[in-house]
């Protein structure tokens, strides 16, 4: 299945007055430093260097638009939760991140990408809380499926589930490595921007 068939950068945002107009719907992509964002964003639009992958966590300082088809833009975020850098910037970062979320009237979904290996941590319970409290729509990502054995993924799911108190519904598990999970995720994005498109009359 394919999520693009065109795909263009647009702008880098680093600071709330950087940010571009809102216009076209958004979807948005979120997680932890070094839980295989860029990767995950690779993969769904079968690009290998649209988001840049890096061994070094932190490494997405920006806000990065991408105009997919020219019907609705994916907005890379920065990660969150890397202790390496200056408190300061950390605090630039959590600005930038919020000053977006809060203010676009165009934002359809933000994608949380959590590790399915792990458990949640306070962090990503935080965001997802943030998230849900200021009612914008959401959808968790379990990625690293690869990692796991199959019969272990699953379970490991569940638990997720019950932290975030999430249903199947609301989740997908995912492997950038071997691409399971793809058409799930393609499938929850295009249903979220048909509802947006519903509710503002805009194509998809």
């Amino acid at each position: 299945m394919k999520f693009a068939s065109s795909i263009a950068f647009v702008t880098s945002a680093y600071g709330p007055g950087q940010l571009p107009p809102p216009g076209l719907p958004e979807i948005a992509f979120v997680g932890r430093s070094n839980v295989g964002k860029s990767s995950l964003i690779n993969c769904l639009t079968a690009r290998k260097k649209l988001a840049l992958v890096s061994a070094r966590p932190g490494k997405t300082r920006s806000i990065n638009f991408f105009l997919i088809d020219e019907t609705f833009y994916l907005v890379d975020l920065p990660g969150y939760g890397f202790a390496q850098v200056a408190q300061e910037l950390r605090k630039s970062w959590q600005r930038l991140i919020e000053s977006y979320l809060e203010g676009r009237p165009t934002l359809c979904s933000v994608t949380v990408i959590i590790d399915l290996r792990h458990e949640a941590s306070p962090l990503d319970l935080e965001v997802v809380g943030w998230l849900r409290s200021r009612g914008i729509p959401l959808l968790l990502v379990y990625t690293k499926a690869d990692k796991l054995p199959r019969s272990r993924q699953q379970s490991q799911a569940r638990l997720l589930d019950r932290a975030f108190a999430a249903n199947a519904e609301e989740r997908v598990i995912f492997s950038a490595k071997t691409g399971d999970g793809r058409e799930l995720l393609i499938g929850r994005l295009q249903a979220m921007l048909a509802e947006e498109a519903g509710n503002r009359e805009l194509p998809v």
